[in-house]
């Protein structure tokens, strides 16, 4: 794969994967815009690969937490706010994960379309924009509960939609639901670590399951990766702070000025 692309590929990768802009709507217009061909599962999986070894080390207390917690699940009566954590994490992801395996095929086929994410893009930009607004006030001592994860999982299910944005899609239901800007980001981008682990699982075995197998060059795919991982965690640092001071409206104005400019491109098509 030429460098240039492969480099540019990468980047856009990890720096819309975390931030609410949705990376999936990036990853399928940057080789529609550049006149490319896919870049192939195996780089798909590189790129996925990159941002999830981000995210764990940006969060690694965090990530520990999740794994004491899940043990932890296993022993009954044991309560630990590290129990709590990764309860309130696996509440979060089951939904995603059951529509997921029942519509991933749906999905790839029908909704990777230009409409759609320019659709999404905007519509899915405006409801950021309306959660920000209405949460502007939500105390940052607001404790997240079981229901409010599940709430949100429930909204993380449309991520699965080209445009939407997980962390955009999951940050809007934790602000609608309660939790301060810092807090929404937060727990968003923590979601992020076992459905991206999911989804690259399930990369991984489609993969193994193909007749051609790793469709990738080695170096490619660990180029990719390494630039991945770096700009998510780049994105991951600068999103975590700007949240402290500022609101969510600058990626509201990018979206809809985003969403505008593929409809337009849409209509020049027909």
């Amino acid at each position: 794969m030429d460098l240039l692309l492969l480099v540019l590929l990468a980047l856009i990768q990890g720096i819309t994967e975390f931030l609410p802009i949705s990376s999936s709507a990036h990853l399928v217009l940057f080789p529609m815009l550049l006149g490319v061909e896919d870049q192939g599962l195996g780089i798909d999986l590189a790129l996925h690969a990159g941002t999830l070894v981000a995210v764990m080390a940006y969060f690694r207390n965090e990530t520990g937490q999740l794994f004491r917690g899940g043990v932890q699940l296993l022993q009954p009566g044991r309560q630990s706010a590290e129990r709590t954590l990764a309860l309130q994490v696996a509440v979060a992801t089951l939904p995603v994960v059951f529509a997921g395996l029942l519509l991933r095929e749906f999905i790839a086929q029908d909704l990777r379309a230009l409409p759609v994410i320019a659709t999404t893009t905007l519509v899915f930009g405006l409801l950021l924009g309306y959660a920000d607004w209405r949460g502007r006030g939500n105390a940052p001592e607001v404790t997240l509960t079981l229901t409010m994860a599940l709430l949100i999982g429930l909204a993380q299910t449309l991520a699965l939609i080209p445009g939407v944005s997980r962390s955009g899609i999951t940050i809007t239901a934790a602000l609608l639901v309660g939790l301060a800007r810092p807090e929404a980001a937060r727990f968003a981008l923590l979601l992020a670590i076992p459905t991206t682990a999911a989804a690259t699982l399930l990369g991984t075995i489609e993969l193994l399951r193909g007749t051609e197998g790793f469709d990738a060059d080695p170096a490619d795919a660990a180029t990719a990766a390494g630039l991945a991982m770096l700009s998510a965690y780049l994105a991951i640092f600068w999103l975590m702070r700007f949240v402290r001071r500022a609101s969510f409206m600058p990626f509201v104005y990018y979206r809809v000025v985003l969403g505008l400019v593929l409809f337009g491109w849409w209509a020049s098509t027909l």
